[in-house]
């Protein structure tokens, strides 16, 4: 399996394909859950609520370190997702207990961002 981006008509579109008896199928935005490349800034042990990537693309911004308190909805990531960027928010309160990805790195829909201790 592998993913590719094309742009088309100045859309871009991450497709996912699959060679299957020997044709190949692509499906738009369909990009598998693997295991997130793991360039970690953590602080060591992870927290219990997980933040993931909803959509493939590049890591902007982090903008919460680990260590800082967040309020359900502060933003903790920022993607760049087809040219836009699209921010990752905390779905609780609590403490961010670590950042899994660095800035500029390409991740996969539903790569692990960063954990939160709830509060």
């Amino acid at each position: 399996m592998k993913n590719y981006t094309i742009t088309v008509n100045g859309n871009v579109y991450d497709v996912t394909v699959e060679e299957k008896g020997g044709s190949s199928t692509a499906s738009p935005v369909a990009a598998p859950k693997a295991a997130p490349k793991k360039a970690t800034a953590s602080a060591g042990a992870a927290g219990s609520v997980k933040i993931e990537a909803g959509a493939a693309g590049k890591v902007f911004k982090i903008a919460a370190n680990v260590g800082a308190s967040v309020k359900k909805g502060d933003t903790v990531v920022i993607l760049e997702v087809m040219k836009m960027e699209t921010p990752v928010v905390a779905p609780c309160d609590g403490t961010v207990a670590s950042i899994d990805v660095t800035e500029g790195s390409q991740i996969e829909a539903g790569a692990l961002l960063a954990t939160l201790n709830e509060a």
